[in-house]
């Protein structure tokens, strides 16, 4: 009987896909898949889950969670003042670390809204990764929830339950919207009269941003970048008056 040789190819191409079939299982298992980078080419953190409790940690040292009775305690009738309108269950305590002017990690914590809690873990580890110097990150009750005094010592803070300085209107700050990053070298500016007014006073020298200084916050700074990425506004593009410690949300939607 004559050999057929399209049958002998047919059973070695069979053996073939037999033994590849065979090895795929391990082949899959001896090469892991490569880990999701973040844009600055470090591994992008694992997704924010609550706990028990309502603690959501972002990374070891960054979370926030719902306020305790112990936090109550600090904050009312300070910067939770009489006739605050945002109920406590809308606010969260964040725990953060942050690099202070002498280079060194310090734990700081903020109370804000929940609706940018996420942000500002987010922002405040992306700072804390790339060095970025803080004086001071404490709530606003250490200082007897007097903003002029915060902004003094160089305090970065979030919520309190006030108006904007020289006006009626309730600040952002009241609802847990808005926060000010070394306030100190970044001031609030106005004009009332056509003559400037510079706060904290101590801050008049940081007015003139055509200087170029140490923990000056412009368009090129990353704290600037990072609250921009996540749609804060920047007081430093405001028309009739400058903010240049201060971002911003808007308000949540009724």
């Amino acid at each position: 009987m004559p050999h057929n040789r399209n049958s002998f190819f047919h059973r070695k191409a069979a053996a073939g896909v037999c033994l590849l079939l065979c090895l795929t299982p391990l082949l899959s298992l001896s090469a892991p898949s490569a880990p999701v980078l973040a844009a600055d080419g470090l591994p992008a953190p694992a997704a924010a889950d609550a706990d028990a409790d309502g603690r959501v940690t972002w990374q070891e040292g960054f979370f926030y969670e719902p306020l305790s009775e112990e936090v109550k305690a600090r904050i009312t009738g300070i910067s939770y003042g009489e006739g605050c309108i945002v109920p406590y269950e809308d606010l969260r305590y964040l725990n953060i670390l942050y690099v202070d002017f002498h280079r060194e990690t310090q734990v700081g914590e903020i109370i804000c809204n929940q609706a940018i809690a996420q942000d500002l873990v987010e922002i405040f580890y992306e700072l804390y990764l790339a060095g970025y110097p803080l004086e001071s990150v404490r709530l606003v009750d250490e200082y007897g929830g007097d903003d002029t005094l915060s902004m003094e010592h160089n305090n970065t803070s979030c919520f309190n339950f006030r108006v904007v300085d020289g006006t009626s209107s309730l600040s952002r700050h009241a609802y847990g919207l808005a926060i000010d990053i070394n306030p100190l070298y970044n001031p609030y500016v106005t004009w009332p009269g056509g003559k400037q007014r510079v706060s904290p006073a101590a801050a008049t020298p940081f007015a003139d941003r055509s200087l170029d200084f140490p923990n000056k916050i412009d368009e090129d700074d990353l704290c600037y970048q990072l609250f921009a990425e996540r749609g804060f506004t920047w007081g430093g593009h405001w028309r009739t008056m400058k903010d240049y410690q201060h971002f911003q949300k808007a308000l949540p939607e009724d």
